[in-house]
């Protein structure tokens, strides 16, 4: 079924135009992205999210705010991104594009739900109560990108801890999307979201529903498609190298810097710079290096299509017994991912690809006399007279970079760029019967599978066909044996920059340009290998539930209870190209001899190298696959104590089995009334997550991050033996309805322990680089994670510094405890003035600490204890969490019009990085004078606001006009690749968006 539904499809966006708002928040005003949701007059009991047992909103303990249809209509219908990014209890959002932050590399078209900052998979998020299937690659999440939100009715968000009820995942939260129950007939909506620089974005959903004679269904289909949004359409996200050298300068790149050797293999000098460096726009340093921009060929919203169809079905059956069966199906496609013109090659090339000889003493990539390009360069630059041939050093080279690549040269949508893709879909079904066991006693049974592909491809290039091609011995028709450079179909790779004519993005000519040595497209379709991963997990869930009422009456009411088991099975299996396969091409030089043996050394008589695959930069790793089978029993108590005083009592055991074992979380929550107009509640529990069953496997997942001061390749494998995480979860609040003003302020608390986590990069870098450690014998294991230049392609081996840095690896590991604080507020009023309905309010989220204890790797700490809160946490265990966050809104309605004013606030975060005064934001000794940088340590607030009109033009009809951030506002500056935060900000600028929606 893959792609079905990618072709001619109109793609467009969900919408909730139509739908009505149906719920208000259980105890405390309700938020839409965040707003109060309007609430029904006569509400009817209801299963709310954090229980398993019928009862009213008003009498629920638990922090749950409802999102309605119709709010979100009034704020212009924001997409799914849109407003998990909005939430104020969530950050470190994925859903655009930030393909240099490890966490969400290779996730491009994924959209994720982050509730506390505390990492996506710490959310639970949940269809109709039931369990959705996490995305297999990256984050082990659900991508809420599938999620039909053409037939959804309302969101809702509970802001505590709820393993007790749900089991694992809920550490931080629950979201649950709810499909409507209450639509009659058809439903259409459409628009069209105006993003300057980019074809905007298209939306459109189309609903229709049947309820009659004991039969009722819903049938829903959306799709959406997104324009992409090159760098070069937005001025910040493009800055010098004074002002920003993070921003996409890399030392290794083309024109490059190179070292010439002479007869014997012995340097000539010191490392020059390609003279075509800076006219083509790359910066010389004061050490001599050409460093190049490799974001002006990227994207900062990648191309997409998205789109899904949702159908549910239930039969009335005898006795009161009712059977539903849905299915849904989603499929996303994002079919030209852009990055760099090609990547850095991170290890040098083999003895086999030198031909067997030594070339020279300096590691790295070998041009003879004989190559065109270098006798051209000769000719027009002085100093080359005895050179025998020059080495370029692995690390400050690329084969392509400012003159773009061959292949996509005549592209105007991406001139130069380097594209993958990405594909998602999904499948699930569910199938439920209920119905009554005895007077108020119901019972359901109910199973849920799914399935969730993944394809992700990228491009790169095996090293040691970038040697051959330097040799002359390059191309699809060369015949390596023959030897015959530059002959009979074998072709040379110039890695001057005189192959280049001009940059293709800014269009500024080279004067060196020798168009007879120009690098041809056919060289560079033979030197590029896709990297394909397909990776497949499943879901299949199978529960049974007993609840209602026990026939004990208490002061307040009849003592209700539910009663269950579950079973759960995830599985999880990855199929590779033969090219990232280690099982089929484990050495550099596979694909030049076939050899499936011990690795060839970099040098004649070298140690053999390890088997890390052909690829210069992806990394290679082995085909895997695992399960876990899951068994719980649960049981929940409902205690109306007084006509003023709720509890609830919830606890789940659940057992994994093997060496993960069990666990038991109970969970018990108060609300009292204490007044007609005040409200308390509170809660403590204890919640869990299980280890993915990704994480349990060795296998690896490539990705590239700054090490010292360039990207490099880090490798992040799997770890058996995993133990679930735990937390103890408190908070309290207090709730004020009264006159048309409903508030509220909750207090909330984690106490996380056995954190899942990765290794912290940058914790690693700064430890082994530190004083003297790389020769302490106490930090010779975490030295064994990196791979230098010159080490041969052995763990550990070569010259010890963060620039030599090659290849890290990492792992996921059971590390430090987390203790996460806050406070949230919710502040609504509604008042009629005349014939105008008045709302105003806001919502807020005040983190008080979010504290990590000491990380270790290798047996040393290498990330001290630190509170991530109000700061950017690059390259450590937590995502970016500002202080304060939130929303505030004002709303007028006079009879068919709606006008609203929604005004954002993103506190602005420290970036830790600048406490290291030897670091980034420390003086810059390759720029003249070695200033000290210190711009972008405090990133600023971003705050926007928004307009929104709707119209109705006849009943059931209307027409949306809204306006995002209206003032246009750049996103603040950080010391980042695309020069802001991608997690917590917006690359868009100001929006116009056109709806309209309509039913009959």
């Amino acid at each position: 079924m893959r792609a079905t539904l990618l072709g001619s499809t109109i793609w467009v966006s969900v919408s909730l135009l139509a739908g009505q708002a149906q719920a208000q928040t259980g105890g405390a005003p309700a938020t839409a992205a965040p707003v109060q949701a309007d609430a029904p007059a006569d509400q009817p009991d209801i299963v709310v999210t954090g229980s398993l047992i019928r009862g009213s909103r008003e009498d629920a303990p638990a922090p749950v705010d409802v999102i309605g249809a119709q709010d979100l209509a009034r704020q212009g219908s924001p997409s799914v991104v849109e407003l998990m990014k909005a939430l104020p209890t969530s950050s470190g959002v994925l859903g655009d594009s930030n393909q240099f932050d490890s966490r969400s590399q290779g996730s491009e078209g994924i959209a994720t739900v982050n509730l506390r900052g505390l990492t996506p998979e710490r959310t639970l998020v949940l269809l109709n109560s039931k369990r959705l299937v996490p995305v297999g690659t990256g984050a082990p999440a659900v991508d809420i990108n599938l999620i039909p939100l053409a037939a959804i009715g309302r969101v809702e968000v509970l802001k505590d801890g709820a393993a007790a009820t749900y089991g694992s995942d809920a550490i931080a939260g629950v979201v649950n999307f709810i499909t409507r129950t209450d639509q009659k007939g058809f439903r259409a909506a459409g628009s069209y979201k105006h993003v300057p620089g980019s074809d905007g974005d298209i939306d459109a959903s189309v609903s229709f529903d049947h309820d009659a004679n004991g039969l009722r269904f819903l049938v829903a289909a959306g799709a959406q498609t997104r324009g992409q949004l090159l760098a070069t359409k937005r001025d910040f996200a493009l800055r010098d190298y004074a002002t920003n050298p993070q921003g996409g300068w890399n030392p290794a790149s083309n024109p490059g810097s190179f070292v010439p050797i002479g007869a014997t293999g012995a340097p000539l000098g010191a490392v020059r710079t390609d003279v075509a460096c800076a006219p083509l726009g790359g910066y010389v340093t004061t050490q001599n290096r050409c460093i190049g921009n490799t974001t002006q060929f990227d994207a900062l919203a990648e191309q997409e299509r998205r789109g899904q169809v949702f159908v549910d079905v239930g039969i009335d059956l005898p006795h009161g017994m009712e059977v539903q069966a849905t299915a849904l199906y989603g499929a996303s496609e994002n079919p030209h991912v852009l990055t760099s013109p090609s990547y850095l090659p991170s290890q040098p090339p083999s003895i086999v690809a030198l031909g067997g000889v030594n070339r020279s003493s300096v590691s790295g990539f070998y041009v003879p006399a004989s190559n065109p390009g270098f006798q051209a360069y000769a000719q027009q630059n002085g100093g080359l007279a005895n050179a025998a041939g020059v080495v370029f050093p692995t690390l400050l080279f690329r084969p392509y970079l400012l003159g773009g690549n061959p292949l996509t040269l005549g592209e105007a949508d991406y001139p130069g760029s380097l594209t993958g893709s990405r594909r998602s879909e999904t499948a699930r079904f569910t199938l439920a019967l209920r119905g009554p066991v005895t007077q108020g006693v119901d019972f359901e049974i109910a199973g849920t599978y799914q399935h969730y592909y993944r394809y992700v491809e990228s491009n790169d290039i095996f090293g040691d066909r970038i040697q051959l091609a330097l040799r002359g011995l390059g191309g699809a028709g060369c015949n390596v044996a023959a030897n015959t450079p530059g002959q009979n179909g074998c072709q040379y790779l110039n890695p001057f920059g005189n192959a280049i004519a001009a940059n293709p993005v800014t269009g500024a000519a080279n004067p060196g340009y020798v168009a007879g040595v120009a690098n041809t497209a056919s060289l560079a379709s033979w030197l590029f290998v896709p990297s394909v991963t397909r990776t497949n997990t499943q879901l299949f869930v199978a529960d049974a539930t007993v609840s209602g009422g026990t026939g004990i009456s208490l002061p307040g009411g009849e003592l209700k209870f539910a009663l269950g088991g579950q079973y759960r099975r995830s599985s999880f299996r990855t199929a590779l190209g033969a090219a990232n396969d280690l099982a089929v091409t484990p050495c550099r030089e596979t694909p030049l001899n076939g050899n499936l043996g011990a690795c060839a050394p970099s040098t004649v008589g070298g140690p053999a190298a390890q088997a890390t695959g052909a690829f210069g930069f992806l990394g290679s790793t082995r085909a895997a696959q695992a399960s876990s089978d899951v068994r719980a029993v649960f049981a929940e108590l409902q205690l109306p104590i007084l006509s003023s005083l709720n509890g609830q009592l919830s606890a789940r055991y659940e057992d994994y089995g093997g060496q993960i074992g069990s666990t038991f979380n109970p969970q018990a929550r108060l609300r009292f009334q204490a007044t007609d107009w005040l409200a308390f509640r509170g809660g403590i529990g204890t919640t869990f997550r299980g280890p993915p069953v990704q994480y349990l496997t060795p296998n690896s997942f490539t990705g590239l991050q700054l090490v010292g001061s360039a990207f490099k390749p880090v490798e992040i494998l799997g770890r058996p033996g995993l133990q679930p995480e735990t937390s103890t979860n408190l908070s309290g609040g207090v709730l004020f309805n009264a006159g048309g003003l409903r508030a509220s302020v909750d207090y909330f608390r984690y106490q996380i322990r056995d954190t899942i986590v990765a290794d912290p990069l940058g914790g690693m870098v700064a430890t082994l680089f530190a004083g003297s450690n790389c020769t302490n014998a106490a930090y010779a294991a975490l030295r064994q994670r990196f791979f230098f230049n010159d080490g041969g392609g052995v763990a550990g081996a070569g010259t010890c510094s963060a620039a030599n840095v090659s290849r890290v690896v990492t792992t996921y590991q059971n590390g430090a405890r987390v203790r996460d604080a806050g406070l949230d507020f919710n502040l609504d009023y509604d008042a009629d003035v005349g014939a105008v309905r008045v709302s105003m309010g806001g919502s807020a989220t005040y983190n008080l600490e979010y504290k990590t204890g000491a990380q270790s790797v290798a047996g040393v700490v290498v990330q001290p204890a630190f509170d991530a809160a109000g700061k950017l946490n690059y390259q450590t265990t937590a995502y970016p969490v500002p202080r304060w966050k939130g929303q505030a809104y004002v709303q007028a309605r006079y009879a068919g019009l709606n006008a609203r004013v929604t005004f954002n606030y993103v506190g602005g975060m420290y970036d830790q990085r600048a406490d290291d005064p030897a670091g980034i934001f420390g003086p810059s000794t390759l720029l003249p004078g070695s200033p000290t940088l210190s711009q972008g340590s405090r990133i600023a607030p971003f705050r926007t606001a928004d307009v929104s009109l709707q119209y109705q033009i006849v009943p059931d009809t209307n027409l949306t006009l809204t306006v995002l951030n209206v003032t246009d506002r750049d996103p603040p500056f950080a010391r980042l690749n695309y020069n802001y935060d991608p997690f917590t900000a917006s690359a868009l600028g100001r929006q116009v968006k056109l709806g309209v929606s309509t039913a009959f």
